[in-house]
């Protein structure tokens, strides 16, 4: 979360926004949501949300991923091709449940909004794509993977077709998908 300078936040108060922000999104959706209900909701005043977030979009976006983040955890399993299954699954899992369904209508809202892209990007898909750069480097790393892969290409590889069933042709996404994708991408890339 981007805090401001000032005062340490208030925790409690801290907490009251993200969930106020969080149930607010799920029960209204990105455009109807305002400051005003937020703070309403939260029982705050909206000079405290701003002194903590710059707009709209940083604070529900921090409100998505507080209530989010526990869904997502990074595998360590040992090997490459299970982590990058499992951390795959767990994304589409996730991106198909009701809470992802969020994702689909702040990636369209960010088409319009600036601040929003914005947010999600820093907030969301850049540690994502952190998350799955260091499973393939470790990967590398304990000879799975070929030295000379381009992490970032093989990351565009293997998670821009879930996005592209998602947002493009709403194919199925399931497991089985997830399964055979990352079979096929790891026929590329598995050090022989």
């Amino acid at each position: 979360m981007n805090g401001k300078r000032g005062r340490p936040r208030n925790l409690e108060a801290q907490k009251s926004i993200l969930s106020a922000s969080y149930d607010l999104l799920l029960e209204n959706g990105f455009q109807a949501l305002t400051v005003d209900k937020i703070a309403k909701y939260a029982q705050v005043s909206k000079a405290t949300i701003y002194k903590w977030w710059p707009n709209k979009a940083a604070v529900v976006m921090d409100g998505f991923l507080y209530a989010a983040s526990e869904r997502l955890p990074v595998p360590d399993t040992g090997s490459a091709y299970n982590d990058i299954l499992t951390h795959a699954t767990n994304l589409t899992i996730f991106l198909t449940s009701r809470e992802g369904t969020i994702i689909t209508q702040l990636l369209g809202e960010g088409q319009f909004d600036s601040g929003l892209a914005d947010a999600y990007r820093a907030r969301y898909f850049h540690p994502r794509r952190l998350e799955a750069k260091s499973l393939l480097e470790k990967g590398i790393q304990r000879g799975e993977l070929k030295k000379s892969i381009d992490i970032d290409i093989c990351i565009d590889l293997i998670y821009g077709p879930i996005f592209y069933r998602l947002l493009v042709t709403g194919e199925t996404l399931d497991e089985s998908y997830v399964r055979q994708l990352i079979l096929n991408a790891f026929e590329g890339i598995r050090s022989a």
